[in-house]
């Protein structure tokens, strides 16, 4: 009797254990729950892509700013800058404008300038 007890109340838990088993599967089957399932590893997915691409945006900015300090040193473009102004510049071949020159012809002076009126 003892033995006929112990493998009913075996059979009993198994099928209980079993059927549990197949209705949580069946409930996660279900289209509601298999859209939120797929919406949330969507979501999830989606946030992982974002904190890899943010990371991986920081880091070509930062190579970016290591580049352009590289460069700079390079052309120096980093070098102190000297505050005082550069002395003019001479043309040798501008003539000094103060006087015009000017010519006699027949005791008439004319002067070289082009731009005035004749």
């Amino acid at each position: 009797m003892f033995r006929r007890t112990f493998w009913f109340t075996t059979g009993v838990a198994a099928g209980v254990w079993a059927t549990t088993k197949v209705n949580r599967k069946l409930k996660q089957l279900t289209p509601e729950n298999l859209a939120a399932t797929a919406a949330n590893k969507a979501i999830e997915t989606g946030h992982r892509l974002k904190d890899r691409a943010v990371g991986f945006a920081l880091d070509v900015r930062d190579g970016m700013a290591q580049r352009e300090a590289e460069l700079g040193d390079a052309l120096g473009l980093n070098a102190p800058v000297d505050h005082e102004l550069p002395a003019p510049r001479q043309y040798a071949a501008i003539e000094n404008r103060t006087k015009p020159k000017t010519y006699v012809v027949d005791g008439t002076t004319y002067s070289y300038n082009r731009n005035e009126d004749h």
